[in-house]
């Protein structure tokens, strides 16, 4: 181990914390001023722990501020305990007892690393450092050279240490990662020269260009993905996503063994021309979800433009509020600071008590003023949010209720496009089936049926009261599927709308309380002034 003192390890309490923030902190004057009132860990931006046989991190989740934190020259064995640390710029864990790259996923502004003379095999676990400039790891014992190609991806990365690793040794180590991180600027403490740059690439040019073809396909696949996940996002915001297909039947069969059988019977294929297939494109039950979805994506675009058009009220009527309460204020302020230099001069105490009490008078004024336009400004603002609440509960009852009106243009769709017509096909569907079964069973006991049928498809027509449960087992499955969809986007619309309202209302609640007492806060700090002023000072 790198133990440095003759001493026991150490864990990271607060009395080490403690000490280390007071040795590191002001010094003359305000290093007194800071002693006596205490330094809050939160406001602590450098902390250095060198040298001090530290075994594990712990302890540092209260210094949300730290941009530079030095715990080199240690003992220790994993990184942890750093998670709060997320506006960490410089971290340095060099001369430790490190053996893998890890907890570092929340440090995202981190641009130096320094993790030197540690026992690391292999690079990773950094995939979170986008802004990484600099990274130290000499000394440990990295020796894959193609490990070196996954720092391709930090773009900012300039300067990198691997000199005392295996992977050093190779003849062509300098002239591989030229090649392969083209933007790197210093490697091993030594300026990299555009000569060997070109000589890297022109050498390993066919491996270059091919891993570039990789990184290209990755890329666009990684695009692609981040594309479509933003897609489902959007259709979830308007609740209607995975309808814009065949999601809901697919559903529907996914799980219903019977349906699978029965769709082997005679006459059930053309049965199923309500019903999409892989063949065809899409028919009646399609078209209504396809509809509902249509729909719900341009319901959403109303409750957006609601809520945008909402929120833009809102801030122009504070703004215009605050303005008024600017201009309130700077008159006072003019007022404010001829009454203290009338006062201060004024000789006679009767004169300075008439002054005061008329100055008390204008902070009063004042305080009644600035409440008042609160006061207008809450009503104002209940008056629009009752309005939107309103409108978005309009809105959102809309859509529950009357699906998509575009439907109606399709006459064999005779009300609107929702769950209930897709309740209507599948209760058809149901009906013809059963007919269709019944009519096969009755065939099959008077030896009429020529048709082959698969062995677990005949063992349903034993008797009737078989196949009609099998018939039936397969249409509830399909009826709580379609039930189920519905009741989700119902809960989940109406879940949206109450905690949006229930946000607005509590936003404005704390929007009041919070300019109340910055009202008071003001006016507290101008009467306190004038209190200051006392009679016997001024006429002394």
């Amino acid at each position: 181990m790198n133990r440095l003192y003759d001493m026991e390890p150490r864990v990271m309490d607060d009395d080490m914390l403690k000490l280390a923030v007071g040795e590191q902190g002001p010094r003359e004057e305000a290093g007194q001023l800071a002693k006596q009132e205490g330094i809050l860990f939160k406001d602590v931006v450098s902390l250095q722990l060198d040298f001090q046989n530290i075994l594990r991190i712990d302890n540092l989740w209260q210094f949300e501020s730290l941009q530079k934190l030095q715990l080199d020259n240690n003992i220790i064995e994993k990184i942890e305990g750093l998670e709060n640390l997320t506006r960490l710029v410089w971290l340095d864990l060099s001369f430790n007892n490190i053996e893998a790259i890890e907890g570092l996923d929340t440090l995202v502004n981190l641009e130096d690393l320094s993790l030197f003379n540690n026992r690391i095999s292999k690079i990773d676990s950094l995939d979170a450092l986008v802004k990484l400039q600099v990274l130290s790891l000499g000394n440990n014992h990295i020796g894959n050279m193609m490990n070196i190609i996954y720092l391709r991806r930090f773009k900012a990365l300039r300067t990198l240490s691997l000199s005392g690793n295996p992977v050093a040794e190779d003849e062509d180590y300098k002239m591989f990662i030229c090649a392969y991180l083209p933007d790197l600027v210093y490697l091993d403490f030594r300026r990299l020269d555009d000569h060997m740059k070109e000589l890297a690439e022109m050498k390993h040019q066919y491996s270059i260009d091919e891993l570039k073809h990789r990184e290209n396909l990755m890329q666009a696949r990684l695009e692609d993905e981040q594309a479509r996940r933003e897609e489902l996002e959007e259709h979830k915001a308007a609740f209607v996503e995975q309808l814009n297909g065949t999601f809901l039947f697919d559903s529907m069969y996914a799980e219903d063994v019977e349906g699978s059988k029965l769709s082997h019977l005679p006459g059930v294929g053309e049965l199923l021309e309500a019903y999409p297939s892989r063949s065809r494109p899409p028919d009646k039950f399609v078209i209504i979800c396809l509809n509902i979805f249509e729909y719900g994506l341009k319901q959403q675009e109303k409750r957006k433009a609601e809520l945008d058009t909402f929120m833009e009220c809102v801030q122009e009527a504070i703004q215009e509020n605050q303005e008024q309460g600017k201009l309130k204020i700077a008159k006072f302020e003019e007022k404010h600071l001829l009454s203290l230099n009338a006062i201060r001069e004024e000789s006679e105490l009767s004169s300075i008590e008439t002054k005061i009490v008329e100055y008390s008078e204008d902070i009063t004024e004042l305080f009644n003023v600035l409440m008042t336009l609160e006061m207008q400004l809450v009503e104002q603002l209940e008056e629009t949010i009752n309005m939107f609440e309103r409108n978005i509960i309009d809105l959102v009852g809309l859509f529950v209720e009357n699906g998509a009106p575009a439907c109606l243009a399709r006459p064999w769709l005779n009300s609107g496009c929702t769950m209930a017509q897709c309740r209507d096909l599948e209760n058809h569907h149901h009906e013809k089936l059963l007919e269709i079964a019944i009519n096969i069973l009755e065939k099959i006991v008077k030896g009429e049926m020529d048709e082959d049928l698969p062995d677990d498809v005949r063992s349903l027509f034993v008797d009737k009261d078989t196949i009609v449960n099998a018939v039936g087992a397969s249409h509830d499955i399909h009826l709580l599927k379609i039930d189920n969809r519905e009741d989700e986007l119902v809960t989940r619309v109406n879940s949206w709308c109450t905690h949006l309202l229930d946000k607005i209302h509590k936003d404005e609640i704390m929007r009041n309380r919070k300019r109340v007492k910055e009202i008071n806060q003001y006016v507290d700090h101008v009467q306190s002034e004038l209190d200051s002023l006392e009679c016997g000072d001024l006429l002394d």
